[in-house]
């Protein structure tokens, strides 16, 4: 069955993000635009996944994930089938940050909230920057906890794969790219792996219409994991 996703997404956590990228407000737009399933995927952090979750209610599928900078300057998605892996996967994370604190009139907002769009807390360290792991290291963390790791915009001039290291390392077991374009000269030079399309959306209005469809046996969480993990190319 095909369904129609935006798998990366930020919300208000990410300093980045307008603050009106609220729990609420993320899944009715999604909804609206018609998808069945989102990816939350905010910097270096998860803290508002489980409330999108909760908002969602079954009415769209929300992927436990999480967009991860690391020590060579590379954006990884990180996804989970549960919010059990993913929480471990951010605690370990944690230790490798930088302590560099946000400043807010600069950066922007950083707030965790609930589920009725009430700010609960704000993370302080500034979530723009790398962590103290390499690329193999989120990759190996992430898989031991069953999670699938996808370079973030691949086609981009920074803080992808291609624009930092030139090339996708062939060691890392990656059978799945995000390209931020759907019409982009950079698809036809990678033929061996999947291509995802993503709005990489920080205000409501990029989050995308029903355009990325991907075929999956098992219309679930499981199912969209086990899409990633197939290295079968569709």
């Amino acid at each position: 069955m095909k369904i129609a996703v935006d798998l990366h997404i930020h919300s208000a956590l990410s300093p980045c993000a307008d603050d009106d990228m609220t729990p609420n407000n993320i899944v009715n737009m999604a909804i609206l635009k018609g998808l069945d399933a989102i990816a939350i995927t905010d910097h270096n952090s998860c803290d508002n996944v489980k409330a999108v979750m909760k908002v969602a209610d079954g009415r769209i599928l929300v992927l436990p994930g999480m967009e991860v900078q690391t020590k060579e300057d590379v954006h990884l998605l990180c996804y989970f089938e549960d919010t059990k892996d993913l929480l471990d996967f951010d605690g370990y994370i944690r230790h490798f940050m930088s302590q560099v604190p946000n400043v807010p009139h600069i950066f922007g907002n950083q707030y965790i909230m609930d589920q009725e769009d009430q700010i609960i807390g704000e993370r302080k360290e500034l979530l723009l920057s790398s962590v103290d792991l390499s690329i193999e290291q989120v990759v190996q963390l992430a898989v031991q906890r069953g999670g699938v790791v996808v370079p973030a915009h691949i086609d981009r001039p920074s803080y992808s794969i291609i624009s930092q290291l030139g090339f996708i390392p062939s060691n890392l077991g990656f059978s799945v790219l995000e390209f931020s374009k759907f019409d982009t000269n950079y698809t036809m030079y990678y033929q061996g792996f999947k291509h995802i399309y993503s709005s990489d959306a920080h205000q409501l209005g990029q989050i995308l219409e029903r355009e990325m469809l991907i075929d999956i046996h098992d219309v679930s969480l499981t199912g969209i994991i086990q899409w990633f993990k197939n290295y079968t190319v569709i």
